[in-house]
């Protein structure tokens, strides 16, 4: 026997489908695992900072820069967990590696270059006169990028992130 819908069916479902059904924003692993790693490696640079500088310094928790690279943390994080639940072959595999490629490329190169302009600029304005019209300006931010290894070494915590999360899972 053929059952015939209403479209008071049809929007009941789709009602108790969108409401009910939906998976929590904390079960999305590819996520979560960005999250993570960006967190882990912010947390680090405290204690990269402190083993460098010999100071602790609770700004390097939000400030860019510095070891490990948490942008390299967060897109190679969410690459790996995208490759382990949808598999390498995938289309978002594929997006997710060429952003952080991209990502990384940038911190260790276009960033990096700026930060080390900003720092040099900063030094040209404080050895100008008190009475130039330029000496009161503030300094530019100088962390900017990352070096090689601070990209590898955000790069490799991200991957581990992601494996480590995915297994206990």
């Amino acid at each position: 026997m053929d059952e015939v819908l209403t479209y008071a069916d049809v929007a009941a479902s789709n009602a108790s489908v969108a409401h009910g059904s939906s998976p929590p924003l904390s079960s999305n692993f590819p996520l979560v695992s960005a999250v993570l790693a960006f967190s882990v490696a912010q947390f680090l640079k405290l204690f990269t900072t402190w083993y460098k500088d010999k100071r602790w310094d609770s700004r390097r928790l939000l400030g860019s820069g510095g070891m490990p690279s948490s942008h390299s943390a967060t897109v190679v994080a969410l690459a790996v967990a995208v490759g382990l639940q949808e598999g390498i072959g995938s289309t978002t595999f594929a997006v997710a590696v060429i952003l952080a490629s991209i990502v990384m490329y940038d911190a260790s190169g276009i960033r990096l270059h700026a930060g080390r302009q900003a720092e040099l600029l900063n030094q040209i304005v404080c050895e100008l006169p008190p009475e130039h019209p330029v000496s009161n300006y503030r300094p530019l931010h100088e962390l900017l990028g990352h070096t090689k290894l601070q990209v590898c070494a955000g790069a490799l915590l991200g991957g581990i992130v992601s494996f480590l999360l995915r297994s206990s899972v």
